[in-house]
């Protein structure tokens, strides 16, 4: 053995120490929880993102893969860029069009996806204005009088003495809900309810061009653009990405938030609270989550029913306790209190408890590991949309139908109940939980500012004005 391998297995290599759970997470319910997944060999997102590096070209998003020529990548020359930039791919694309591309494909995906949600809402709600559907009703009528006619739709007629009859309101709801879902297979004129924004707002966009003509139309032209050989001017393109954003926020989304309060009823102001510690050992616990509340309304229904509380009671349980996380877990939390269990990044370490006897998800924000973690322990994963299938581990799928949405929901809160006996990890849950009150809907906001018959928001604006109100601190998940 030469000099040289005698200094090399010499040489006694350090592992690298994992970084503190207090590094990873400000909430001590997660610290604690990572502490814990890490001792049982569990993987949690917190983990993976200790090994995992960004790629250079990718975080430039110069990396085009939108033909069958590339992979085209395009690293910043050595040194950065002096004076022009020269990069091209193999069709002669530019480093600002493929950025502009993959930006704009990311802004398609999310509109899509967004808007989408919205379109559910829409036919669901078209279902029980037309009494397709027995689980779905309409129940703030003051609301649907007042989008009626954002929709076009009118909610009085002419009367044959010349008086003003309000219409029926099963006609109205028809209207206003075919009027909505419209909107997404419209080709020409606008979005109607873009007109909503503030007028020199509205009349800005109508100048730059950037008015939705409608919602899947502006989607369908994002892929179009971006598509080999299409456009090639990266401004030109971000404009395209303003209409589609405004058709999603201003149309699909803002939709979905209308229909949804006329059939669930406006938000108004509810006590609850937050994090692992909502979780209840000896109740059967059903976590919620994903982006859609059609389903999760039902379930809140079920979980109330005598005959599944009796047969949680005959399994050992005291109760269900339900509780959410990412956008289902708000519906149902500013309109019925239901405690939220966590955000995004606690969907795996609720799992980690030990507790969670089933979690519920549809669409969006779910990660494809909650299906692996849920192995190392009883919980049963229950996909409820044929949009978001997960093929990892062992999950069970219950397919949500408008028409069957409580019989849905029953199976779902029955399947959870069953498995309350199963559990064979202990449970550990955090005692960290924070008090707390939702449901400020603009309804809510606009009467405790003014009351019924003074309802204006000219309380805060003012003292926003004066400076007694410093600010206002939007939180968007």
């Amino acid at each position: 053995m030469t000099a040289e391998e005698v200094k090399k297995k010499s040489v006694v290599k350090k592992e690298k120490k994992p970084p503190r759970p207090e590094d990873l997470a400000i909430d001590v319910a997660s610290q604690e929880m990572i502490v814990r997944s890490r001792e049982m060999g569990v993987e949690t997102i917190f983990d993976r993102a200790q090994t995992m590096k960004a790629c250079n070209i990718g975080a430039q998003g110069t990396c085009c893969k939108n033909c069958s020529q590339g992979p085209c990548r395009l690293p910043l020359p050595k040194g950065g860029i002096e004076g022009e930039d020269t990069r091209k791919g193999l069709c002669g694309a530019t480093a600002q069009t493929i950025a502009a591309r993959n930006f704009a494909r990311m802004v398609a995906a999310g509109a899509a996806a967004h808007s989408d949600h919205g379109r559910g809402v829409a036919e669901t709600f078209l279902a029980a204005a037309r009494k397709e559907t027995k689980d779905y009703k309409i129940k703030d009528t003051k609301k649907l009088l007042q989008i009626a006619p954002d929709f076009g739709v009118d909610i009085t007629v002419e009367g044959k003495d010349g008086e003003t009859l309000m219409r029926d309101m099963d006609e109205i709801a028809v209207e206003v809900g075919e009027a909505a879902l419209a909107q997404w297979g419209q080709q020409q004129g606008e979005v109607c309810t873009v007109k909503r924004a503030p007028a020199p707002r509205y009349e800005l966009w109508k100048k730059l061009g950037v008015i939705p003509r409608g919602i899947d139309r502006e989607i369908v032209e994002i892929m179009h653009r971006t598509h080999m050989g299409v456009d090639q001017h990266y401004e030109n393109l971000v404009e395209q990405c303003s209409r589609a954003a405004i058709a999603d926020g201003w149309g699909g989304s803002m939709i979905a938030t209308d229909l949804q309060d006329v059939m669930f009823g406006c938000p108004y102001p509810v006590k609850s609270s937050a994090n692992l510690g909502v979780l209840r050992e000896d109740h059967v616990n059903i976590v919620i989550h994903g982006h859609e509340p059609l389903l999760s309304e039902m379930i809140v229904q079920a979980a109330e029913l005598p005959e599944l509380l009796d047969l949680a009671n005959k399994k050992g349980a005291k109760g269900i306790q339900l509780s959410g996380i990412c956008c289902t877990a708000n519906e149902i939390l500013m309109r019925h209190g239901v405690p939220l269990c966590g955000d995004y990044l606690q969907q795996e370490l609720a799992i980690v408890t030990g507790a969670v006897d089933a979690m519920v998800v549809d669409v969006q924000c779910i990660m494809e590991s909650v299906a692996n973690v849920a192995q190392c322990f009883h919980t049963k994963i229950i996909t409820t949309n044929p949009r978001a299938r997960i093929e990892s581990g062992d999950t069970i799928h219950i397919e949500f139908d408008e028409h069957t949405a409580f019989e849905d929901a029953k199976k779902i809160v029955r399947t959870a109940i069953e498995n309350f006996t199963k559990r064979e990890k202990e449970v550990i849950i955090p005692d960290v939980k924070q008090d707390l009150v939702a449901g400020f809907s603009y309804e809510a906001i606009e009467y405790h500012l003014g009351g019924t018959f003074r309802g204006s928001y000219y309380t805060l604006n003012d003292n926003i004005i004066n400076g007694r109100i410093r600010g206002i601190a939007g939180v968007v998940g």
